[in-house]
């Protein structure tokens, strides 16, 4: 009886202690050290699908952490992006449109550094290479899906209130990934022009694509911060719970289809 009970205590034990591990890690692009964040569920056993997460125009902050320990406990190893490198990071309007617009001038810059995270994560000793995905967030979202444009060799990109609009010419075959995109339908920083103008020539390069949109919601509708950046910037944005919610949930199942 105490050598069962004695085990039973041992397997309780070891499953209290399993949990999402989140880390600080340093990788380089070129010259530049790009200064991440990687989250893992150390309790799943064997090697997973790894899934980028390129964050806002503030930077790798503690949103984009929030989201890669989230998706660390659905068994992706996941790892925040670090799209200016150093780690640096905005705290307001001014200084992350700089940082953000130098990175979009440059689309070769913006594609070498997303790529060399995922191959700093193809790395990772508990990540299947080549299975990836990439999700990115306002910002990022424009990101992730010109990385998606320019042929980066991932298995879904999902853009979560991203700019649309881009100077990358894509023709058909061009886009290897399944793409998701959730905007709001009250985005004043994505225009309806641009979102036609999106359809169009996501159709036209035969994309694998399913745009989703939420009437009556605005910029970065993820993001709990929202409106207290609205309220301290004057910006035009609005946390949604249920879109929030909805665009997550939807991305869960399309991960899980397209992560296999």
């Amino acid at each position: 009886m105490k050598s069962v009970l004695a085990l039973s205590l041992l397997v309780f034990t070891s499953s209290a202690l399993a949990a999402v591990v989140g880390k600080d890690v340093s990788y380089k692009a070129g010259d530049t050290v790009m200064k991440g964040y990687l989250a893992y569920d150390d309790a799943v056993k064997g090697k997973r699908a790894g899934v980028l997460v390129v964050p806002e125009w503030w930077g790798a902050n503690d949103y984009g952490r929030k989201r890669a320990r989230m998706l660390a406990s659905e068994g992706y190893v996941a790892l925040v992006v670090d799209m200016y490198g150093d780690g640096k990071t905005a705290d307001n309007p001014q200084e992350a449109g700089a940082l953000a617009g130098g990175v979009n001038k440059n689309p070769h810059v913006a594609y070498a550094r997303v790529d060399a995270a995922r191959h700093f994560l193809d790395g990772q000793p508990n990540v299947k290479k080549g299975v990836t995905a990439a999700l990115g967030y306002c910002f990022g979202g424009g990101v992730v899906l010109n990385v998606a444009r320019a042929g980066m060799p991932l298995k879904a990109v999902v853009s979560y209130h991203g700019v649309l609009a881009t100077d990358i010419s894509v023709k058909p075959g061009d886009i290897k990934a399944k793409l998701r995109i959730f905007h709001g339908e009250a985005d004043p920083i994505v225009p309806p022009e641009q979102v036609e103008a999106f359809k169009a020539e996501m159709d036209n390069a035969k994309a694998d694509y399913m745009f989703v949109a939420y009437p009556g919601v605005k910029h970065t509708f993820t993001n709990r911060e929202a409106d207290s950046y609205a309220a301290q910037f004057g910006l035009p944005l609005k946390y949604d719970p249920a879109a929030d919610a909805d665009s997550w949930a939807r991305t869960l199942e399309f991960l899980k289809a397209t992560l296999n």
